[in-house]
């Protein structure tokens, strides 16, 4: 395997725990697809941009949750 392939599996890998880790692993693709490209659509250092990472840093710092308890519930 090479350098690049590995760090794409990595990548790839850690996008795929944050999946998991905010309780979306069963969630439908395309809801998350769009939920995704709306989030590409906030500005970065706009005040919602700034929302929404206060929220994912709580949800990063909260103990990983088991079943399909969501991390936004520890995250408020």
């Amino acid at each position: 395997m090479t350098a690049d392939r590995k760090r794409k599996a990595r990548e790839k890998f850690l996008l795929g725990g944050i999946v998991v880790r905010a309780g979306l692993s069963k969630a439908d693709r395309a809801y998350l697809l769009g939920g995704l490209i709306e989030l590409a659509r906030v500005a970065s250092g706009s005040p919602e941009y700034q929302r929404l990472r206060e929220v994912g840093e709580k949800a990063f710092m909260a103990p990983a949750l088991k079943g399909d308890q969501r991390v936004l519930e520890a995250a408020e």
